[in-house]
């Protein structure tokens, strides 16, 4: 009070210190506006962020084996930040005949096709890359097998752990893709999270596609390369069982893998008809998920029934896919092969082991 009365002169009344009503009202709207704009902003800077968030981002890498560069791509929503919450990773292993392209191709009026999208929404950061002698990385005199395969994803994984701050991935990897990754598997197990093996082949017995590509085995062991034309693209589709592949999108994947040339290398090959078993069930200690086309011509049931039985983790899971033939990846029921793909990858962790 003594010191109101030191800033008041002596005399004055409050109705000389009240503000016009006029001017109270303005002031006061005023602020109500500032408050609202304020509020309006940061909704529209969040819904900004999480606009940012939900829309699909892209990047590409290179990693070097020796003086070999490899190309690699990632996807996941939203631009990774500095300091930002990792998520799990899963890296796509691409098979003998075909680039990483497999695993983001883009159909028009064909629904999605991209395996990388639709994990990425997912929540997943999705990697991939082109081995050895394949699409956008480095050609040399080498046929690019399963081994050369181990060593170009152990150069990879140092890109993507550096990139991530993980250690340990899931690997998802189609017909001599999943003999690579479980060859990966067996060599770098620490960096291991979860397996998934499409279109695998253990020991190829009673494969009707392995017995006929043997006839070519003298070919494979004195050629580094091999013819890869249009025809051949569309019969990874048509070999098993017609209809199980839209023509259109199997078209779509000759227009972007000719780009790469007429040539592919023939290591995987060889060692499919020739160097079986490439994977040994007993040295893969992950949790894997093997997944059969009903109509497969390469992985017989009987064949992967063993291998399945001699996985020494108790985590497993064997699926086969109706109305799907060999390659599931770009099948009409391609949303069968995401789900129990998804499913496996988010399993929770056992309690009781």
């Amino acid at each position: 009070m003594q010191q109101i009365e030191k800033i008041i002169p002596e005399g004055t009344v409050m109705s000389d210190l009240q503000l016009p009503r006029r001017g109270l009202i303005k002031g006061a709207g005023l602020a109500l506006l500032a408050s609202a704009a304020g509020q309006a902003a940061a909704s529209q800077s969040a819904a900004a962020a999480d606009e940012t968030a939900s829309e699909i981002w892209s990047s590409e890498y290179w990693a070097k084996k020796g003086d070999v560069p490899l190309w690699m791509f990632r996807k996941r929503l939203g631009a990774p930040k500095p300091g930002g919450p990792s998520r799990p990773v899963v890296f796509f292993v691409h098979g003998s005949s075909v680039t990483s392209r497999v695993f983001d191709l883009t159909v028009p009026g064909k629904g999605e096709y991209s395996v990388m999208n639709e994990f990425a929404r997912y929540g997943f950061d999705c990697w991939t890359m082109d081995h050895e002698n394949y699409g956008k990385s480095g050609r040399t005199s080498g046929n690019s097998d399963i081994a050369s395969g181990v060593e170009d994803l152990k150069a990879a994984v140092e890109v993507v752990a550096r990139e991530t701050g993980r250690t340990r991935f899931h690997f998802v990897g189609e017909s001599s893709g999943a003999l690579r990754a479980g060859a990966y598997g067996m060599a770098a197990p620490e960096h291991i999270d979860r397996l998934v093996f499409a279109a695998f082949t253990y020991k190829g017995e009673d494969s009707p596609t392995l017995k006929k590509r043997a006839e070519q085995l003298d070919y494979y062991r004195s050629h580094n390369l091999r013819k890869r034309d249009r025809d051949m693209i569309r019969s990874i589709a048509t070999r098993d069982k017609p209809g199980t592949s839209d023509p259109a999108v199997i078209e779509a994947l000759a227009d972007v893998e000719l780009k790469f040339g007429d040539q592919i290398p023939t290591g995987t090959y060889l060692d499919m008809t020739a160097n079986l078993p490439v994977v040994l069930p007993e040295k893969v200690l992950a949790p894997v998920l093997l997944v059969r086309g009903e109509y497969d011509g390469i992985a017989a049931v009987p064949d992967l029934e063993e291998f399945f039985n001699k996985l020494p983790n108790g985590d497993r899971q064997f699926a086969i896919l109706p109305g799907t033939a060999h390659s599931v990846v770009l099948a009409i029921n391609r949303q069968l092969f995401w789900h129990v793909t998804r499913s496996f990858l988010t399993m929770p962790t056992p309690i009781a082991t």
